[in-house]
């Protein structure tokens, strides 16, 4: 799953994945620059497998988002990712709008 849904569904999700015995994190947009394509609060739901639901960048960053959320979900801990331009990986992940997002992921317990 990777359409853009509401932030209730999102969690709904994760919810679901968790009571299935999912591993599960969750990605928030916390800071923008720019021409991001999602707000603030922008959220994506990741269970252990990568299946995923939501969105924090209208696909240019979420392989990388759920990547990340893998990481968190097995070896715990949090992350805070800046994609975008400023980005040293900005030639292999980055926003194709241009922007500039903050994406903190954690693992839901």
């Amino acid at each position: 799953m990777s359409e853009t849904v509401d932030h209730e569904r999102v969690l709904e999700q994760a919810a679901e994945w968790k009571a299935a015995g999912k591993g599960v994190a969750l990605a928030t947009v916390v800071a923008t620059w720019g021409s991001s394509p999602r707000p603030v609060g922008s959220q994506l739901a990741v269970a252990d497998s990568g299946d995923f639901v939501g969105s924090v960048s209208g696909g240019c960053i979420e392989g990388a988002v759920v990547s990340e959320a893998q990481r968190v979900i097995a070896e715990g801990g949090t992350r805070l990712i800046d994609y975008g331009v400023s980005d040293e990986t900005a030639w292999q992940v980055g926003l194709a709008c241009g922007g500039k997002c903050e994406v903190f992921i954690e693992r839901v317990d």
